[in-house]
Formats: structure tokens, sequence, C-alpha cells
């Protein structure tokens, strides 16, 4: 838990200093109020008092009343700007470092538990901070400064007091032992219950599509209540504490009053009036004492969760990004655009088998070349390595010359334009998608973004739309089709003007003509740029310079769709398979 702290800054610690010196006043004038009360009581039993002494002694009261609130005041106001400055600035770090992760940490921690990570945990912090700092920094002050007061007392009352404390720490502590493991399960359930709500809301069509509304309701309601059933039992454990509290408190009052009747009642005459104007302060002060160990209990309700959160935290701010930053930012010998395999191998993490095998090849400046093969043959996975999503597990990926390793990741990504597989849009306008391949800058420069558009067949489309180039795109371009999708992903590159264009199975949404135009309008503005392309279509990539085809991560075969068409089987049986003879240009 206190690790987690290590992250504030000095100017929280100046507030916390700021803090620490208001808590004191306000234990000061909360300690002072029944010194007060105890001139009142003797005022008023004894004779001859006059109102006027009763009522100073009761605008000093007020005053140390007024105080210590304004006090009270000034605290709460200080832990809150430091609780929402720490979060902020915690959120911020959690954010970044998520950032810096590959595909493989990501997996590791799961998307719903970062996003859980990054919101829920870091509000449990935020919240012990607010609260903790008022009470686990004045509980301490209050309850050692009102012992203090109350000792020498008597002695009696004080051993009553002693036992109430005692009975209080022994609940609180079987409290923490039983419910602290739970709050670590309520957190991993939270995870769970994101991850179920993100993929039925991320799948709504297929669930309405299948009628799969049933199936997806037991699956939520179980999450559900999985996260119900455990907060309701951690709920109910700490539910306990209140009425405890109220025993306790009510039980001290009621020793102490029968303590105080059996020392007035045997004490001399002249000392009653003294001993019951103690009783009455001491009631007031061992009241304090109570309160504060009241007030730890809050924190320790908030505790084992926050410190469960902290955790959680930690280990994504402490966790080492994989793939790392080289110094290199331009390739050797005045090379662009060059992609370079050197017999690269490559498996997943903890995977036993690999997906790639000794992949050899190269594609040169204004060269095309596609990738083909039977689905699962590591296609996708080949294009991965070279933004490096992945690093090659065995053998070297070059650009220009450099080992990709060796560039620092934003050099080596400015030289790529990728098109994913799966189109991802965002929430915006058609210019601020587009222009996002200007490292998700946003563009001023219309005209391009109309170019690219225009290149990428979805001039059409877009100029029908109510805004055209300024019409909203919802998050994930939920509300245009997914041929339109690739369009605009396809657009986001070709408006980056890159070095090296890398399409991941990016036509597959689109017909054959729109494929074909659009094809032939990339050719003509990739003509100085390296490109990709990963395809199931034979019709999508026959005009390559070269296709490589793999079959079970190995490459089976290199070479032009003529060549493949006479020396590779594997490549015949695709090709046969989608085109006739006559498409296929051999007969």
């Amino acid at each position: 838990m206190l690790k987690i702290f290590k992250y504030l800054q000095k100017k929280d610690y100046l507030l916390i200093m700021f803090s620490l010196v208001f808590i004191v006043t306000q234990v000061y004038l909360d300690l002072k109020l029944p010194d007060y009360m105890r001139e009142i009581t003797i005022l008023v039993q004894t004779e001859g008092s006059k109102m006027s002494d009763v009522l100073v002694q009761g605008g000093y009261m007020i005053l140390c009343a007024v105080g210590s609130m304004i006090a009270s005041i000034i605290v709460g106001f200080f832990a809150a700007k430091v609780a929402a400055g720490f979060s902020v600035r915690l959120r911020g770090m959690v954010f970044e470092k998520t950032m810096s992760f590959s595909i493989e940490e990501i997996n590791g921690f799961s998307t719903a538990s970062l996003i859980t990570r990054s919101t829920n945990d870091i509000t449990q912090i935020q919240m012990l901070i607010a609260m903790g700092l008022q009470a686990i920094v004045k509980a301490p002050i209050l309850a050692v400064w009102a012992i203090l007061k109350i000792m020498g007392k008597s002695w009696q009352w004080t051993a009553a007091t002693g036992f109430a404390v005692l009975f209080l720490l022994i609940m609180l502590s079987i409290l923490i032992i039983v419910a602290l493991p739970k709050f670590k399960i309520i957190q991993s359930l939270t995870d769970n219950l994101n991850r179920v709500t993100r993929e039925n809301l991320t799948g709504i069509r297929v669930v309405h599509a299948y009628n799969a509304k049933g199936y997806q309701e037991e699956k939520f309601e179980e999450a559900n209540n999985a996260l119900t059933k455990t907060n309701l039992f951690t709920s109910r454990m700490m539910a306990i504490m209140m009425p405890t509290m109220g025993i306790i408190m009510s039980g001290m009052s009621l020793a102490i009053y029968w303590i105080g009747a059996f020392l007035i009642n045997d004490a001399a005459l002249p000392n009653k009036l003294s001993l019951f104007s103690d009783m009455v302060v001491f009631m007031s002060y061992a009241m304090q004492v109570i309160m504060a160990f009241m007030m730890l209990s809050f924190v320790f309700i908030m505790l084992p969760r926050a410190s469960v959160s902290a955790k959680r935290i930690a280990e994504v701010l402490d966790t080492e990004a994989k793939i790392i930053d080289g110094n290199e930012t331009k390739g050797k010998n005045g090379l662009s655009g060059e992609v370079e395999f050197r017999n690269v191998s490559f498996k997943y993490p903890d995977a036993a088998e690999y997906i790639l095998r000794n992949v050899s090849f190269t594609a040169s400046k204004g060269e095309t070349v596609a990738f083909i093969g039977s689905t699962g043959s590591g296609k996708s996975t080949l294009l991965n390595l070279i933004p490096r999503y992945y690093d090659a597990t065995e053998g070297e990926v070059l650009i220009d010359g450099v080992n990709v390793k060796n560039y620092t990741q934003q050099s080596l990504r400015n030289k790529l334009g990728y098109v994913s597989q799966k189109a991802v849009l965002f929430s915006g306008t058609v210019i601020s998608n587009v222009a996002y391949g200007d490292n998700g800058k946003k563009s001023s420069d219309g005209a391009a973004v109309k170019k690219a558009v225009e290149i990428s067949q979805g001039k059409e489309f877009v100029e029908k739309m109510e805004d055209q180039y300024s019409a909203a795109i919802a998050q994930g371009g939920t509300n245009i089709s997914g041929g339109q999708k690739q369009r605009l992903s396809i657009a986001r590159a070709v408006f980056k003007q890159p070095e090296i264009y890398i399409f991941d199975d990016s036509f597959s949404a689109l017909d054959y003509k729109t494929d074909r135009v659009l094809r032939s309008e990339l050719k003509k503005e990739t003509r100085d740029a390296t490109t990709l392309i990963v395809a199931q279509r034979i019709g999508t990539i026959k005009e390559a310079d070269r296709i490589v085809v793999l079959e079970e991560g190995e490459v089976v075969g290199i070479g032009t769709h003529r060549e493949l068409m006479r020396n590779c089987e594997v490549y015949q049986e695709i090709a046969y398979s989608q085109l006739s003879k006559e498409e296929l240009e051999i007969g």
C-alpha cells in the first residue's frame, strides 16, 4: 500500500504538512471544550455564581467549536486537493504506461482489467486519501491527547475506557482478517463484470442476430451475482461495526456513570462537586477517545479494498514493457522503404509451437509484395512483427537495413502506413479519422483529406453524408458500414504518405469492382513506396510484384502469380478454389 505513495509530489507533502497543523489545532480546540464544560458545571453548582461567568465560559466553548469547524473545513479542502491531484496524476501514469505496452502485456492484464484499474481502483485510492488524511492523522493525535487528559482522574474510569478500546480493537482486527481476502476477490469480479458487459456491447449485433439475449443475460447475471454476493458479505461484516460501536459507547457511558456514582457516594462532602465535574469532563474525553477509534474504523473499512487497488495499480506501473526503444531514427545508406525478413521465427509468449518458421524475403522500394495462405498460416502475425506489436523470437526484421529493434518506436512507425485487419475508427468526424494518420494530430489540410478519401474510393459515400467531411463518426464507426470503415482506414494510411504501406486483409469488405478500382488508384499513389498486402482473394494480389505463400508458418512459395501457378501446389489449390482458368489467365 505504501509503495503507491512514492508518486506523491513535493506540493502534496506541503499540503499534508499544512493539514497536520490544522488537525492539531482542531484537536486542541475539541479537547478544550470539556475544560470549559467543567468550569460551567462547577459554576452552576456553586452558590453565588453569576450568569455572566457562565456565559463567558459558554462563549469560549462556541469560539472553540467554530474554530474547530473552520480547521476541519480547511483540512477537508487540503485532503480533497491532495486526493484529486494524486488520482489525476496516477490515472495519467497508468494510461501512459498502458500506451507503452505491447500486445503481450495488454493481453496479460486484459483490456477489462486495465479499464477497472484506471477507474475503479484509482477511485478507491482517492477516497482513502480524502477520508484517511483526516482520520488517520487526526485519530491517533486525538486518542493520545485525550488519554493523557483523563489519566490521573480515576484509575477505575481509565480502566473502563481501556476495556472499551480493547474490545473495539479486537472487533476491528477480526473484521479486517475476515474481510481483506474478499476485497481482492471483489476487484477481480469487477474486472469480470466489465469484461462481460464490454463483450456484450461490442458484439450486440451478433447477439441480436442469433437471438442470444437470454444467454448473454445469464452470463451477465452470473458475473453480477458473484460480485453482489461478495459485496454483500463484506458489507454485512462492516455493518456489524456501527451497532457494535453504539453498544461500546453506551456500555462505556453506563460504566463511567456507575463507577462515578460509587465514587461520589463514598467521597467526603467537599469533594463530591469536584468528582461530579470530573465525571462530566471524563465522559467527554472518553467519548473523544472512542470517536478517534471510530474514525479509524471508517478508514479500516476502506483500507483493505484500497490496499488491493494500490497493489493492482502498482502491478501496471511496475510492469516492464518488453518492446524497448532503440536509438536509431534513420535507415542505412539512404535506403527507403526496404523490408527484409532474415530467417524469422516467432511463437507467442508461453506457447509451445512456433507460428512462423524460418521466414525470409525482401521487399524493395516501389514493390508490392503480397502474402496468402490458409487461415492460421501466420500471415497477419508476420505483418505484426514489422511495427513491433511483437518482436521476432528468432532472426531479424529489417527496415531500410536496420533491425526494427534498434529504431525508436516513433521513428519506426513514422515509416509505416498500417491498415489493420479489423477497421478501427474513433469517435469524431471523417476529417479527424483520416487525419489521424498524421500521428494522431488534428489536420487543417482539408484538400489532403479529400484526396486520400477519393483514392480510397470513399468520396461518393462521404459526400452523401449530411455534413460530408465534417460528418460525425461514432466510436468504432458503428454508424457506417464495414466497407465504408475499411475505405476510411485505407484513406488514413494514404493521408500519411509513408515509406511502407501495410494492408492486413484490408480489402475483404469491399465488392470486387470497388476492390479493383481502389487497387488501381493505390498503385498510382504508392508507386514510390513499398506495399505489403495480406489478402484472402487471389484477385486482390495477382498483380503483385511478388507473392509469398505461407503454409503452417513456413514459406512454401515465392514468385509472381504466373510463376506460382506453375510451381506452387498450395497456391494452385487456393487459386482454383476461387477463380476459373480464364480468370486466372493461365489457359
